[in-house]
């Protein structure tokens, strides 16, 4: 089994929704969390998941973690040694996604109240970034907390795009489009 199936395998949706939508966490839908904010649908997950690429031992930033569906994910897919870094801008869902973690016994994921910058650039570089929420545009400022070598998943307006940094002045871009995501708003 790949590192993706086993993660969806291990880690439950219905954790990471309120107990009200527990009844509704099989259906490939996004559902609201609070807040003006949703967890995302579990094939637009899996898509994301498998353009990042993590792997074992990475260290991986997740940016926009909601209720921590994706941070915990992440902490599978890069077990037994990688650390995710998880950064979230409502206060209330930073407590949220911590809980619903310690719940399921996830132990190497670190939380973070976002500030005023996108990321967590005094902890970087990471391996791999993944983000949660839309951007009208791209804010490169992310794309300086990536190793060379390192992938970055993002929505931008509608599309997901898959970054591969090669040197903080060369990267490549993969487009795909037809998405739609929360705005990824800085404080």
């Amino acid at each position: 089994m790949d590192l993706i199936e086993n993660a969806f395998n291990s880690v439950r949706r219905e954790n990471f929704v309120p107990h009200s939508l527990r009844n509704q966490s099989h259906v490939d839908a996004p559902l609201p969390i609070g807040f003006g904010q949703t967890i995302s649908q579990p094939s637009t997950v899996k898509h994301m998941l498998k353009w990042l690429d993590a792997r074992p031992n990475q260290k991986i930033l997740d940016i926009g973690f909601g209720s921590g569906w994706t941070s915990a994910l992440l902490s599978k897919i890069i077990e037994p040694n990688g650390k995710v870094f998880a950064v979230e801008r409502i206060p209330e869902l930073v407590k949220i996604g911590r809980e619903n973690c310690e719940n399921i016994g996830i132990k190497n994921v670190i939380f973070f109240q976002a500030k005023k910058e996108y990321g967590l650039p005094d902890n970087s570089p990471y391996d791999r970034i993944l983000v949660s929420a839309s951007s009208n545009t791209f804010p490169k400022e992310i794309l300086k907390q990536l190793k060379s070598d390192g992938k970055l998943i993002i929505p931008v307006k509608n599309d997901i795009l898959e970054i591969t940094k090669k040197t903080d002045d060369n990267y490549s871009t993969i487009t795909h489009p037809g998405f739609i995501f929360v705005p990824l708003i800085k404080n």
